[in-house]
């Protein structure tokens, strides 16, 4: 539109550092998700509103290459979520959820795989296309949820739930989407007159791999971390080392292309199952107090990348998406939990928590991208059809996920107190 790039061009030509754009940034996001507690919306909801005016859809302060640039914020605060969830996985706490909570995380993953799968196929008639689509879909974005529950101070086996489930369904999902594209690529190949044989081994290998050095990688940081936590007892020297540890586990699985969520959250289980319980309580306690600042930093760049332009270019397909994706988790999170046993609540509200998708989506999106665009005229269009829709879709989900865990925790009866 003409006056935004008349805006953008008046907001650049101010040449505000870097620095001052953040401090903006923070105290935009900081007001905004006061209002939207006003409106009885969880905070997250108001910091990306904040972004979204800041970010390139509306004013155009925080630009494209501002936004990379602060990219090591959302790297940062998405370590701290994952190193949170893993805290939050004792096994004794899962051991007394039963094997419900196994078959919940495999019902609702491969529920929203097989029901996009589905509706994707009967839309389209183009199976390497619904495969991938159905490949993006169990992917969640857990920082959503984890925000959620810390804002409302949430506790309660639904709570427990929903950790277990954000964090393992990440693990989950890179392992479906690199079968589903192993097998899209064979069918591609199949059309080109490619090897079959080749194009299924090499496509399987990239996930395995990834999830394998993840463990590995945070086995190697647990084994290095652990003792220099029990040798410096006092709080301050736990926080500076643990920021430490998160600091060189994400960099470490940035630059091995690893899951940084999946590496960071079995950091955090190594910790809380191997250590005595007063080392976890010391790394616990000061993140109550950092975590309010990145999740307002991270979800307001998170509102930033949110391009609004993309949501007319929804249609019929992103439609159909967002509905069965939808199905598929609410009805494999209930159907998985039934099976399992879980008390009711959980059965009932399971799903609702879970449906917030970003950044791993709009990954996994990308991979699609570079993976499949140059696999002739059908790869091309797969590929751009995806990164469009899934784009979109995000912006959805990231507003009417925590809204509906909100819900979720409230009708479950495990928000006792409302934040100030």
């Amino acid at each position: 539109m003409p006056y935004l790039q008349h805006i953008h061009y008046a907001v650049a030509s101010l040449g505000l550092p870097p620095v001052l754009v953040v401090g903006i940034l923070l105290i935009t996001g900081f007001y905004s998700g006061k209002a939207s507690k006003l409106c009885r919306l969880p905070s997250i909801i108001g910091f990306m509103v904040a972004g979204v005016v800041l970010g390139g859809s509306l004013i155009g302060l925080l630009t494209e290459n501002l936004q990379n640039d602060l990219g090591f914020i959302t790297e940062t605060a998405l370590g701290f979520v994952a190193l949170s969830i893993g805290l939050e996985l004792d096994l004794r706490t899962i051991r007394r959820l039963g094997t419900g909570i196994i078959w919940a995380i495999f019902a609702e993953s491969f529920g929203a795989f097989f029901v996009v799968l589905g509706g994707m196929y009967l839309l389209t008639r183009d199976l390497p296309m619904s495969l991938l689509f159905a490949a993006v879909a169990p992917a969640s974005a857990p920082a959503g949820t984890v925000a959620v529950i810390q804002e409302y101070r949430a506790k309660g086996n639904l709570t427990k739930a929903l950790y277990a489930v954000v964090g393992f369904d990440d693990g989950l999902g890179i392992i479906i989407f690199g079968f589903a594209a192993a097998l899209a690529k064979v069918y591609l190949a199949r059309e080109g007159g490619g090897t079959e044989a080749q194009g299924l081994v090499q496509a399987l290998l990239p996930p395995l791999r990834e999830v394998f050095l993840s463990v590995g990688v945070a086995g190697l940081a647990a084994l290095a971390l652990c003792p220099l936590l029990r040798r410096d007892s006092d709080r301050r020297s736990t926080f500076i080392l643990t920021v430490a540890g998160v600091l060189v586990v994400v960099g470490v699985s940035t630059r091995l292309h690893l899951s940084l969520i999946l590496t960071t959250m079995i950091l955090g289980m190594l910790i809380v199952n191997t250590q005595p319980r007063a080392v976890v309580d010391r790394i616990s306690a000061p993140l109550g107090d950092v975590m309010p600042l990145l999740f307002v930093l991270f979800f307001a760049l998170a509102g930033a990348h949110l391009d609004l332009s993309m949501l007319p270019s929804l249609g019929l397909i992103g439609a159909v998406y967002i509905l069965t994706r939808t199905v598929g988790l609410m009805a494999g999170a209930w159907a998985g939990s039934t099976v399992g046993r879980l008390e009711p609540k959980i059965c009932r509200y399971l799903g609702m928590g879970i449906l917030s998708q970003a950044g791993v989506a709009i990954g996994l999106a990308l991979v699609v991208q570079k993976e499949f665009g140059g696999l002739g005229a059908h790869g091309k269009l797969i590929s751009t059809q995806i990164l469009t829709t899934v784009t979109a879709t995000c912006i959805f989900f990231e507003l009417i996920g925590p809204v509906l865990t909100r819900i979720a925790l409230t009708r479950a009866g495990e928000i006792n107190q409302v934040p100030e």
